[in-house]
């Protein structure tokens, strides 16, 4: 029996210096903004906003995508969207293999994307970083995409498992 199991967070240094950027530019004029002496914002209003500025920005690092795949099927959870992991049993499943794809062009970028706002025959991407995702076309015609940064793990894997399928 073989399992496959990875987890992803967004960790990409473009992505913290642009972060960090973003919390130092809006604190520093919310800082500017009440040390003047003339100042309208009062304490509560300066560290409420501080404090919302810093939530908002973190947030991101709480995003985690969790994928497993073993004899019951494809499980995945990307949180804070999914509170538990989703399954997809192998008898749901039409198609399935991993492939190199377009974030941007494909489903616009990295994250949950896809569906009604996007390209909806491509189908829904769940993705963190990278160009590699686990391609599974449904019976139900649904079509997912989990993106990978195992691509021979979950090639090989994935290889066990084809029997199960049809």
């Amino acid at each position: 029996m073989k399992v496959f199991k990875e987890e992803q967070r967004f960790t990409q240094s473009w992505l913290l210096i642009l972060l960090t950027i973003s919390i130092v530019v809006p604190v520093t004029l919310i800082i500017k903004e009440y040390m003047k002496e003339n100042s309208t914002m009062d304490t509560v209003e300066f560290v409420l906003t501080l404090l919302g500025i810093i939530l908002s920005i973190t947030f991101i690092y709480f995003f985690k995508l969790t994928t497993r795949i073993d004899e019951i099927g494809i499980h995945y959870q990307f949180f804070p969207f999914h509170l538990s992991m989703r399954k997809i049993a192998w008898i749901e499943i039409k198609k399935i293999h991993v492939r190199k794809y377009d974030p941007i062009g494909e489903y616009g970028g990295w994250g949950l994307k896809g569906g009604f706002l996007w390209n909806k025959r491509k189908g829904i991407a769940i993705n963190i970083s990278g160009n590699i995702g686990i391609q599974l076309e449904l019976k139900n015609s649904k079509k997912l995409l989990i993106g990978t940064k195992k691509e021979q793990e979950a090639k090989r894997v994935l290889e066990n498992y084809q029997y199960k399928i049809n």
